[in-house]
């Protein structure tokens, strides 16, 4: 993969240049992480870069993306589940603390994480796991983006985009 992606996540998801993309959702791109410590991490991208957080999203682009990060949350449960018995759960989470654009954290959790950090926030995992070559979005996860993407094609019927000016019109009624 290239890096040049990486500056403008949202801007190449849109110019279909980005190769984390999963699926195109409803108000946004389901995206597998760029590191996968946790097998199945992955990010929902709001569709506009110059959206930052929830509540400047008029209320129906709102709760679209809100529905999507449920449908991505879901898609990653069924995947991990099915692949991994030590599979316990998935955290989501809208943080926005180092990216200055709205995207929606997915995290499956396993049985098998170091005991210490198990029941405590991923956030906490140490500067190794994030920077580990061994944990880096590799080939060795094509499965596990293609397992994802089936459950985002079962979970989500593909309807056509809602334009942006159009869904604001609706947004005013």
């Amino acid at each position: 993969m290239t890096s040049d992606w990486r500056a403008d996540r949202i801007g190449s998801a849109l110019r279909g240049e980005n190769p984390t993309v999963l699926r195109r959702l409803a108000a946004g791109f389901a995206v597998i992480g760029d590191v996968q410590f946790l097998p199945g991490y992955s990010v929902l991208l709001a569709d506009d870069p110059q959206v930052e957080r929830l509540s400047d999203l008029p209320k129906a682009r709102r709760l679209a993306f809100l529905s999507d990060m449920d449908a991505l949350g879901e898609a990653v449960e069924h995947a991990c589940r099915r692949l991994d018995p030590a599979f316990r759960r998935v955290n989501l989470e809208i943080l926005g603390n180092t990216d200055g654009f709205l995207h929606a954290h997915v995290w499956p959790r396993f049985e098998w994480e170091p005991a210490d950090l198990v029941r405590m926030p991923v956030w906490l995992y140490p500067r190794e796991s994030w920077q580990d070559e061994r944990s880096a979005l590799a080939p060795r996860h094509d499965a596990l983006r293609a397992e994802i993407g089936r459950e985002l094609d079962r979970l989500v019927p593909q309807v056509p985009q809602v334009p942006q000016d159009a869904q604001d019109a609706q947004d005013r009624d």
